[in-house]
């Protein structure tokens, strides 16, 4: 071989070698690392038991040096009782094979023995930097590259600084958080980020994610070829009794550690207290603390209730408006007055037991319908219409700057299966894309089985809940009668209780009661068939299963809350024929009518009832249940043991927070959403009611989060998930049933075509637009003597010479030669209700249509930010991944040219 050719070579054998070692570098570290596998369940690594050492606030291994990240509970077994001796060894060898496990694939652990109860064990867990580093990046966690200037936060009070220093939490305190551009993170570009501690480099709630993911993917047993792994299995089946993160100080003092950086006290003192009731929330610190899924949910329920506070305002507005007319109501008045009402004699409202009765009794209900049933009313839903619009696009833009602020716009989180799916992969199918051998948990006809499954199963429940609220009818149309039976025989009667207590009114109190009641068992029972139905269908990730859950738990939700809504709303009254020939509902009972004013009193004390009493309940659930439960777990303790016991010990006291988190929050606040929007045409006042709750909600869940639960493990997320297409769903529905509302439960609609139409010639008697007469233009009449069944109309025989009694319909008198028929008003009303209906929806939806298109999602000035952070982190990597290779590449030439020089100079020579 020439000379030349050797010489050259080596500098291209040298450049080869490089290459191939930087590739398999970077193989090794995409990798998922395997520390060791258990071959033997004989031969276990189990953790040392350590003595505590007395100090009571520290977050250290009984070294003094290794952070805890995460604590494991159980109970030996050895100081059980003896009565089942296998499965106590079987649930020891399991957690031996499991804590074996976690010690292979590189965590620490140290056991410690309960100073309380001798019984109970406490594994700490630590996470070693070369584990947060691996799998930190596996997890694709973005993590600090250098300080960052460009996050200037605005203030929506930024001209208002004195206001705005009341409101907000005070910066000595809480200081505001440092910003950083963040990339996420490889172990062979360490150099590039920016690490000035080690043990400042990953947050306590980064490393609490990190080994969570660990700690939910190590197997503890292998049997017919299934892994079996997972801590949330483990706590499921009892061999641990509990694992969770831990809080880094007591809430209402602080830590005696002075490296603490008492996130959990700054959070009650200037959150979760009372006292801080006014101000803005922490929301960084919250993030920081809890994670971005706790951040995210606070955010939008804080920026919910701002948005309320406009729609509350506009709502009392209304409502005073109706308050301060109610006297000038003329329809009212002609109900109330003795020689219009007093004289007005309406037929009986069910058979046999119910009397005639006089117009005037409904006085009271007619006077409080003047306050609802008002133009403002109108006024108001057409503003909830686009209200709800502005607030879903403006929550959209603050979600986006929260997602800059937090660094998730380009979350790279990649979704792993959730364990219980992973277990249950059995079958073995070839990839369509890879072409290799994968698992799956069924086979295409066994999904579409599960698939079918539960549907049929989510429909049977759903028409559980529909036969719940027939129940509910069923129980109105017989209470009725009784109610009716009750009043006195005398029509000319002055008993004070039917002033303000008529049948109509003591029917729809003690059914909204009735239904509230059944409404909160049904919410119990349906929330464990959700589960139940959610778990059988298998969902893969975790995302897919809330949000899995989520949709039928709303369907039930939704169901359960505004069926009795709706049926008061579009069905009541709606078919009752007239007395001579009445609808009778199931062939026995005959349906119910509204007032003379109509159903939409009725549908506002549904309304109050349901948000008062579930607002009452869930703050009772939120707030006594967990306070008790710790009481009564501090009473049986040691008196004054709190002081030696240490933090585990004391977070392991607290209640867990369950698997699903805020679910029930998110769903509380969304049914809360629905009856703010969809019925806001009936009750003004309920986004203040929605204020007020949400208010206290605020601090309630915060409250509860600080004090009263365990710490949860930190998630990432960009969003609410699959909340916002239902709001965005039920913003789309509330134009309808507010236009309906307006249309077919109230009586505006009627009153109008009166005043227009048929208070002045051809069809009345006035000259001038007017009111007068709108009660006995809207009361049909009916002939006594056309009862087709005597038993059944049971007149009654204190009528004097009255032949005739009236009821609520347009239809023509007896006599006419189409008699009992609807007239011309009432074709004219159903025109003028149609037309109102199609007016309203197009106007509305256009404006929501505009709105949204000119009101983009994401602000010009955050997508500038982005952008920009992204080029300058790109940049950033850029100049130092060049810096490498221009440094590599000097030391390859020099090489190269020390080997040519070495090569040719003898030769010269």
């Amino acid at each position: 071989m020439p000379k030349g050719l050797t010489s050259l070579s080596i500098p291209l054998l040298f450049c080869c070698r490089m290459f191939c070692a930087a590739v398999l570098e970077n193989l090794e570290q995409t990798i998922v690392p395997d520390f060791g596998s258990l071959e033997s369940q004989h031969d276990f690594r189990t953790p040392e038991f350590e003595e505590f050492n007395g100090k009571c606030d520290s977050l250290f291994f009984n070294d003094g040096q290794r952070r805890i990240d995460f604590v494991l509970v159980y109970e030996d077994e050895s100081r059980k009782e003896t009565s089942k001796k296998g499965t106590n060894e079987k649930q020891r060898r399991k957690r031996q094979a499991y804590e074996s496990n976690l010690i292979c694939h590189g965590l620490q652990l140290e056991a410690t023995r309960s100073v309380l109860d001798d019984k109970l064990v406490f594994v700490k867990v630590h996470a070693p930097w070369e584990v947060l580093c691996t799998y930190a990046e596996i997890m694709h966690i973005k993590l600090p590259l250098k300080p960052n200037d460009l996050k200037n936060r605005s203030s929506a009070f930024g001209r208002l600084n004195w206001f705005s220093k009341i409101l907000s939490v005070d910066e000595s305190i809480i200081k505001p958080e440092q910003e950083f551009f963040t990339a996420p993170f490889e172990k062979n570009r360490m150099n590039d980020f920016y690490i000035l501690d080690r043990d400042a480099f990953f947050n306590p709630a980064t490393r609490s994610r990190i080994v969570y993911f660990i700690l939910s993917r190590v197997k503890y047993q292998v049997m017919n070829n299934v892994n079996k792994f997972g801590i949330n299995r483990l706590v499921n089946s009892g061999i641990y009794k509990a694992a969770f993160p831990l809080h880094d100080c007591k809430f209402r003092h602080r830590s005696e550690d002075p490296s603490c950086p008492n996130e959990r006290y700054l959070l009650y003192r200037e959150w979760a207290h009372p006292r801080s009731i006014y101000k803005k929330q922490p929301l960084d610190l919250i993030r920081k603390y809890y994670g971005e899924k706790i951040g995210i949910y606070f955010a939008w329920l804080g920026y919910y209730t701002q948005m309320l506070l406009l729609a509350a305002v506009v709502g009392v507005a209304c409502f005073l408006y109706g308050y301060l007319n109610q006297d000038n109501c003329t329809w009212s008045k002609e109900v109330c007055h003795p020689d219009i009402g007093g004289k007005i004699i309406m037929c009986p409202q069910c058979d046999r037991l119910c009397p005639f009765w006089k117009l005037n009794i409904t006085c009271e209900s007619s006077k409080k319908l003047c306050i609802f049933d008002s133009f403002g009313t109108l006024i108001f839903a057409v503003f909830m219409g686009v209200w709800v619009t502005l607030f879903l696009e403006f929550w959209k833009r603050r979600q986006a700057e929260l997602e800059y602020e937090w660094d998730t716009v380009e979350l790279q989180q990649e979704e792993q299966a959730r364990p219980e799916y992973e277990a249950r992969c059995t079958h073995v199918v070839i990839n369509e894309i890879t072409q290799e051998e994968e698992r799956i948990p069924f086979t295409t006809w066994g999904k579409c089985l599960r698939i079918t499954l539960c549907a049929s199963a989510v429909f049977f429940w759903i028409l559980l809940i529909i036969a719940s609220v027939i129940g509910i009818i069923v129980y109105r149309l017989s209470v009725f009668i009784v109610f009716s039976a009750k009043l006195p025989k005398n029509l000319n009667g002055t008993d004070p209780i039917q002033k303000y207590l008529t049948p109509q009114t003591a029917t729809s109190i003690t059914a909204s009661v009735i239904s509230f009641i059944i409404i909160m068992i049904l919410n119990t029972i349906y929330e464990k068939v959700a589960i139940m139905i959610t778990n059988f269908e298998l969902p893969r990730t975790q995302t897919d299963y809330e949000n899995s859950l989520t949709m039928k738990m709303f369907l039930f939700q939704f169901v359960n809350y505004y069926s009795s809504c709706f049926y008061i709303a579009f069905f009541k009254g709606k078919f009752v024929g007239y007395p001579g020939d009445p609808v009778y509902w199931l062939g026995k009972y005959r349906n119910e009518e509204c007032d003379p004013g109509g159903c939409l009193l009725e549908l506002t004390t549904q309304l109050t009832i349901i948000m008062g009493g579930k607002a009452i309940w869930n703050n009772i659930q939120e707030v006594l249940l967990p306070w008790i439960m710790n009481l009564i777990g501090r009473y049986h303790r040691v008196s004054g043991s709190e002081k030696i016991t240490p933090r585990w010990e004391q977070d392991y006291h607290l209640q867990p927070m369950g698997k699903l988190g805020l679910f029930y929050e998110y769903l509380e606040m969304i049914i809360q959403f629905g009856f703010v929007t969809l019925f806001v045409a009936s009750f003004p006042l309920a986004p203040l009611l929605a204020l007020v709750n949400n208010i206290l909600e605020i601090r309630v869940d915060a409250w509860k989060l600080t004090t009263q639960f365990r710490r949860l493990v930190p998630e990432k997320t960009q969003d609410i998930g699959a909340w916002q297409p239902i709001m965005q769903g039920i913003a789309i529905l509330a134009v309808v049933t507010n236009a309906m509302i307006i249309a077919f439960t109230s009586d505006m609609i009627p009153r109008l075509v009166y005043y227009w139409s048929f208070s002045v010639p051809p069809y009345g008697d006035h000259t001038t637009y007017t009111m007068e007469g709108y009660i006995n233009n809207t009361l049909s009449i009916f002939n006594i003597a056309d009862f087709k069944n005597k038993s059944r109309g049971n007149p009654y025989s204190g009528l004097g010479n009255h032949t005739t009694c009236r009821y609520r319909d347009f239809r023509n008198p007896p006599g006419h030669p189409q008699e009992y028929k609807h007239n011309i008003y009432y074709w004219h009303v159903i025109a003028a209700k149609l037309a109102f209906i199609i007016v309203m929806e197009h106007i509305i939806y256009s404006v929501k249509f505009f709105i949204s298109y000119a009101i983009p999602d994401v602000s010009k000035r955050t997508k500038s930010k982005i952008k920009r952070e992204k080029y300058l982190t790109q940049k950033l990597l850029h100049e130092s991944h060049l810096k490498d290779m221009t440094k590599n590449m000097g030391v390859i030439a020099e090489r190269m040219i020390e080997a040519v020089d070495n090569n040719f100079r003898p030769k010269l020579e």
